[in-house]
């Protein structure tokens, strides 16, 4: 018998609240795809790219012992990947309101990789093109994860 479970409301944290609890240690996921990411990046040490289109299979490769902030564009896809978690058993997450648009107009950091995804992800320590992060760590498996199965590097 499926039992409808209640679960408390999804929070949303602003940009500014967002630099705050990562400055406290909490692990900025950015949802968005490799594409977007192209364009314009969060500019955050630490930070977990995982694309949405493979959240599903993958999330549970992010702890659950620590404060997660999900970020994308504006705020909508951030939002269900919360409520998600929240289904999966995850307590402690939130969505950036506004995502990265919202985070690039309050003046916070950001860049514009100028280079193709692999030399992207190797400077931001994805273990793409040679540079690897920890074995088995959100970083390194957030990344490339894909590769094998033909999804695309970020």
């Amino acid at each position: 018998m499926n039992a409808r479970i209640e679960l408390p409301p999804a929070r949303e944290v602003c940009p500014t609240t967002s630099r705050k609890l990562i400055a406290e240690g909490a692990l900025l996921v950015d949802i968005r795809e490799c594409n977007e990411v192209e364009r314009l990046a969060f500019d955050v040490p630490g930070i977990v790219l995982m694309p949405m289109s493979q959240f599903e299979r993958r999330f549970d490769e992010l702890p659950r012992d620590r404060q997660l902030v999900l970020a994308c564009h504006v705020g909508e896809r951030s939002m269900m990947v919360t409520h998600f978690l929240m289904h999966q058993g995850y307590t402690q997450v939130a969505s950036m309101k506004g995502g990265i648009a919202k985070w690039a107009h309050k003046g916070f950091p950001v860049s514009r990789p100028a280079a193709p995804q692999p030399a992207y992800a190797a400077a931001h320590g994805c273990g793409c093109s040679g540079k690897s992060a920890p074995s088995g760590s959100a970083e390194q498996s957030s990344c490339c994860a894909g590769e094998d199965s033909g999804a695309p590097c970020c």
